[in-house]
């Protein structure tokens, strides 16, 4: 009988890199990720009204997910992005 091949454990397993509700700051965090050649995925999660106190008045936040292998590899392509920048996205730590 033939055996299935086995998975790394970490199939599928996603995590939240980062939030952000300014458009520019997502945009230059997903280039610096395609430039490292990190996969990301970046969902824009519409911020019901009566929340939107919480996230600054914005109506959509930015969440980018990677794999939880390449996090350490992203939060150091992400510590090249400008400070400016860095101020505007919120890093979550794992």
């Amino acid at each position: 009988m033939k055996k299935s091949p086995k998975l790394d454990r970490h199939v599928d397993k996603d995590v939240v890199l980062c939030r952000t509700t300014n458009h520019m700051a997502s945009r230059r965090t997903t280039r610096l990720l395609l430039e490292d050649s990190i996969p990301f995925t970046a969902n824009w999660k519409r911020v019901p009204f009566f929340k939107r106190d919480e996230y600054g008045g914005a109506s959509e936040v930015c969440i980018i997910t990677i794999n939880r292998n390449l996090y350490c590899k992203a939060r150091r392509s992400i510590s090249n992005l400008g400070t400016r920048d860095r101020d505007n996205i919120l890093l979550n730590v794992i």
